[in-house]
């Protein structure tokens, strides 16, 4: 049995993901052009934004288990924001061999 996720990483984790998918709908909904300028409305740099915005590209198992509560507690926001493949079960199955 797996221990339950760390409630302040989780909660940073749930943040983000948030955070990340609202940025994606302002670019692409034209809030913002592009990246660049949403960085600079949000004050942040650039490089933290492009880590953020890959969450929006966890698979929906992925974010439906971090949403519920029931992902691995090596799920860390360091964790999914580096890059992964875009092919949902690729990313299951690194992220599952990371997590032994």
């Amino acid at each position: 049995m797996q221990a339950p996720p760390n409630p302040r990483t989780e909660n940073a984790l749930l943040k983000a993901l948030a955070r990340a998918h609202r940025w994606r709908k302002q670019i692409e909904d034209g809030e913002y052009a592009s990246i660049t300028e949403l960085t600079r409305a949000k004050g942040v740099n650039d490089s933290y934004a492009r880590r953020l915005l890959r969450l929006t590209l966890l698979s929906p198992e992925i974010i439906d288990a971090i949403l519920g509560g029931k992902h691995h507690p090596d799920f860390t926001l360091d964790r999914l924001s580096r890059p992964l493949p875009l092919k949902w079960d690729l990313q299951r199955a690194i992220l599952l061999l990371a997590s032994r």
